[in-house]
């Protein structure tokens, strides 16, 4: 095995400009934010995102001018509404949009996975969507019942970027015992070309023999990993901490306002040098720690 650990700004450097990137974690969990800033940081811009149930990190690129196109199954913040900047986007036709269903968009990246140009499903058959993403969707006629399915194309990026819980320096990712499932990430990873990892944690490749039933990506799938605590801030990492309510709606009441987001990215990503930076905004990791999880709770993480 070789060892894959890297710094942030040396990862993200590999992503030129124009990439199609697949964008992990879902809703208001395990949003790869660290990668995200650092991606505004480096100016990398004309992307096509492939996303799950996406909030902060896609709304950000999208404040941040970096996105062209979007494919995905939902784009908001949850309990919080709409995703402001995304939504200009979309409206003033910056971004061009692909909307597909959950089972759909599985389809695509189960194709992936499998080394498949495509996948037939009928999940999409009676509605809108087919007609909207017609280089991604087609009818096809089933070879042995006659019945007309959809082929769905494989979901291909050129980088796949995701948050996740801990791993070694080889680039073995582990879950935790206690965790949530309603993201696609370890689907995504099996799809993916060139995967890049940011993790909480970085553990001895001790720790992974011991438990090697907790591996959901293997270090043959990855080609940088970047230990970042608080990497999905302000949004949770299930097991490790909850979302920052006060810094999301800090962010969103920011987005309302003419220039807002742009002066905010300013400040937190921009204007500081690193993801130690941007944290350093919120206090100390002290400070963060109130977001943990209970204790009791992370004995059953590591």
């Amino acid at each position: 095995m070789k060892a894959k650990r890297l710094a942030l700004p040396d990862a993200i450097a590999r992503i030129p400009s124009g990439s199609t990137i697949a964008l992990g974690g879902s809703l208001l969990r395990r949003q790869p934010m660290g990668i995200v800033h650092e991606i505004i940081r480096q100016r990398i811009t004309d992307l096509t995102l492939l996303t799950w149930a996406t909030t902060l990190a896609t709304d950000m690129l999208a404040a941040a001018g970096s996105i062209r196109r979007w494919e995905g199954i939902y784009a908001g913040f949850f309990r919080h509404g709409l995703a402001p900047n995304f939504r200009r986007g979309v409206e003033s036709g910056r971004i061009e949009t692909h909307d597909y269903s959950e089972s759909a968009f599985v389809a695509r990246f189960r194709a992936a996975g499998m080394g498949l140009s495509f996948l037939p499903s009928k999940a999409l058959l009676g509605t809108g969507m087919p007609g909207k993403s017609p280089d991604e969707v087609k009818p096809i006629t089933c070879p042995f019942t006659g019945d007309t399915y959809l082929a769905l194309k494989a979901a291909e990026a050129d980088f796949t970027l995701l948050h996740g819980y801990t791993a070694d320096e080889y680039g073995n990712v582990q879950w935790p015992v206690v965790r949530d499932s309603d993201d696609i990430d370890q689907m995504m990873a099996s799809a993916s070309r060139r995967l890049i990892v940011t993790v909480e944690k970085i553990i001895p490749h001790e720790q992974v023999r011991r438990r090697p039933t907790l591996t959901y990506i293997p270090h043959t799938l990855v080609e940088a990993v970047v230990e970042m605590p608080y990497g999905a801030h302000p949004t949770a990492t299930d097991g490790f901490y909850n979302e920052d309510e006060a810094a999301l709606k800090a962010y969103l009441a920011a987005a309302k306002q003419p220039g807002g987001t742009a002066a905010y990215i300013r400040e937190y990503i921009l204007n500081t040098r690193d993801r130690d930076g941007y944290l350093a905004k919120f206090g100390t990791l002290s400070a963060l720690h109130a977001f943990d999880v209970e204790r009791e709770s992370q004995a059953h993480v590591l």
